[in-house]
C-alpha cells in the first residue's frame, strides 16, 4: 500500500456518508486503501470482507481503538480491546453469565415497565422521547443489574452520562470533553459499588441467581486474577451504557413509525414476530456506527491488495446495509424482509459480524433486538400526530439522531382509554 491523502477531515465532515462515498470514488471496490489519523488504512466492504475482518488471524482489536474512544465510549481495559484467550475468558462473563435468554427476557420486562411508568407520568404533555427513554432504560438496567437502589436524580444523571459517553466518542471539542467527564464520574461511582460488594458492605438488589454486579465483582480473567476496581467498573458500565444507548434505536423506531403509518398499524396487530422483524429493519436502515476497525495481525492479502501488518482495517457498516447486491430495494423500509428468519452472522452487522460468543460481535446484540421489539408496540401506541418539529437526521453527525430528539404528544388517560 502506498501513501494516500489523509481522509480524516473528510470523515469528520461526512460521517456516515464517508465510507460509501470513498468506495464510489474508487469504482465500488471491495477494498480501498486510504489514510486515517496519519496512518495507513484499508476500507473493506461486502460479505467476504465481514468474514475476513472477524477472523482474529487477520484483524486484531488490541491497540486499534484510539485513546479518545477508550476514554469515552468503551473504557480502558474493556473487553473490546482484548484478543485471543484473554478476550474469550472476559467475554464469557457477558455471554454465559450475564446475557442469558432468561436475563434478556427479564430486562425486556423491566424496560417495558419503566417506559410505561414514564408514559403515565407524561400523560397530556409533550416530551422529548430520546431524553425520557434514556432515563427509563437506565432505571431498568440498574434494577436488572442489581445496582443498589439510587434516588431518581442519580438514575437521571447516569442516563445523561451514558448518553454523553456515546454522543461524544467520535468528535473533537465540547461533546468529547463532556463524554470524558461523564465516564470518569461513573467509573469512580461504580468502582465504589464493586468495592462495597466485595467487602459485603453493599447488598445488590437480588433476583434469581447472582446479579450482574456480583458477577463482575467475582470475575477472574484468564490469568486467574480478579478485575481491578477500575476495570470492573468499566465492564459494569459496558452493561449499563449500551443498554441506555438503545435510546438511539428506540428514537429511530419512533421516527420510522411516524414515516410509515402502515408499520404502526401492523405492530399494533402483531407485537411478536413482526415486532422482532421491525427491530432488525430499524437497525438496518438507521445509522449508528460509520464503521468498525481493527489492526492487520500480520502481512495479509485481500482483494488483490497487500495489507501490511499493523494497517488500520475498517469495515463499512452503512454501505453494507444499503448494498443492492445484498438487500433488494435497500432504501425501502420493510420489516417483512426479516419475517420468519433471523439475519445471518455476516448479513446484518449493526453490532458487528461473526459469532457473538467467540468473536468480537457485540454480546449485547440480543438485548438490543429484544428491547427494541418489546418497546415497539408501546411506541406505536403513542399519539401518531407529532407536534411540528425538525425530524431530519444529519449524516455528518456521529452518532446521529433526529434533530428534535422526536417530540411526542403523550395522550392523556381519557384519550388513551378511548
Amino acid at each position: 500500500m502506498h501513501p494516500f491523502t489523509d481522509s480524516t477531515p473528510a470523515l469528520l465532515a461526512r460521517g456516515y456518508a464517508w465510507a460509501p462515498g470513498l468506495r464510489r470514488r474508487h469504482g465500488d471496490r471491495q477494498a480501498v486503501p486510504t489514510r486515517l489519523m496519519g496512518r495507513p488504512a484499508l476500507l473493506l466492504h461486502g460479505p467476504a470482507a465481514v468474514d475476513f475482518f472477524y477472523d482474529e488471524r487477520h484483524v486484531l482489536r488490541h491497540g486499534a481503538l484510539p485513546g479518545p474512544v477508550l476514554d469515552t465510549l468503551f473504557g480502558r481495559g474493556a473487553v473490546h480491546t482484548l484478543d485471543g484467550a484473554t478476550h474469550r475468558v472476559r467475554k464469557e462473563l457477558f455471554t454465559t453469565q450475564l446475557m442469558t435468554p432468561d436475563g434478556v427476557e427479564a430486562l425486556g420486562r423491566l424496560a417495558r415497565e419503566h417506559w410505561l411508568h414514564t408514559v403515565d407520568g407524561l400523560r397530556g404533555r409533550r416530551a422529548v422521547l430520546f431524553d425520557e427513554m434514556a432515563v427509563a432504560l437506565a432505571a431498568a438496567a440498574c434494577q436488572w443489574s442489581g445496582v443498589p437502589s439510587a434516588p431518581e436524580d442519580t438514575v437521571r444523571r447516569l442516563a445523561e452520562d451514558c448518553v454523553a459517553m456515546v454522543d461524544g466518542f467520535a468528535t473533537p471539542g465540547p461533546r468529547h470533553w463532556k463524554a470524558r467527564r461523564a465516564r470518569s464520574r461513573q467509573e469512580a461511582a461504580f468502582a465504589r459499588t464493586i468495592e462495597d460488594v466485595r467487602r459485603g458492605t453493599e447488598a445488590p438488589e437480588h433476583g434469581k441467581g447472582p446479579t450482574v454486579v456480583e458477577a463482575v465483582a467475582a470475575h477472574r480473567d484468564a490469568d486467574g486474577s480478579p478485575l481491578d476496581l477500575r476495570t470492573a467498573a468499566v465492564e459494569l458500565l459496558n452493561v449499563l451504557r449500551p443498554t441506555v444507548a438503545i435510546t438511539w434505536f428506540t428514537t429511530f423506531a419512533a421516527h420510522a413509525l411516524h414515516r410509515f403509518p402502515a408499520v404502526r398499524e401492523q405492530l399494533r396487530a402483531d407485537d411478536g414476530p413482526y415486532a422482532r422483524a421491525f427491530a432488525h429493519e430499524v437497525r438496518r436502515c438507521y445509522p449508528f456506527v460509520p464503521f468498525v476497525g481493527g489492526l492487520a495481525a500480520s502481512d495479509l492479502r485481500f482483494d488483490d491488495l497487500d495489507v501490511a501488518e499493523g494497517t488500520l482495517v475498517l469495515l463499512d457498516v452503512p454501505g453494507h446495509h444499503r448494498d443492492p447486491d445484498l438487500w433488494p430495494e435497500p432504501h425501502r423500509f420493510d420489516p417483512r424482509r426479516f419475517l420468519g428468519r433471523e439475519p445471518g452472522p455476516g448479513e446484518l452487522i449493526a453490532q458487528g459480524g461473526g459469532n457473538a460468543r467467540t468473536g468480537h460481535r457485540c454480546p449485547g446484540e440480543d438485548i438490543t433486538v429484544h428491547l427494541l421489539a418489546t418497546l415497539a408496540a408501546p411506541l406505536a401506541d403513542l399519539a401518531p400526530d407529532m407536534p411540528e418539529q425538525d425530524l431530519r437526521i444529519p449524516v455528518g453527525r456521529v452518532p446521529t439522531r433526529p434533530r428534535s430528539g422526536v417530540i411526542v404528544q403523550v395522550p392523556d388517560r381519557r384519550a388513551a382509554s378511548g
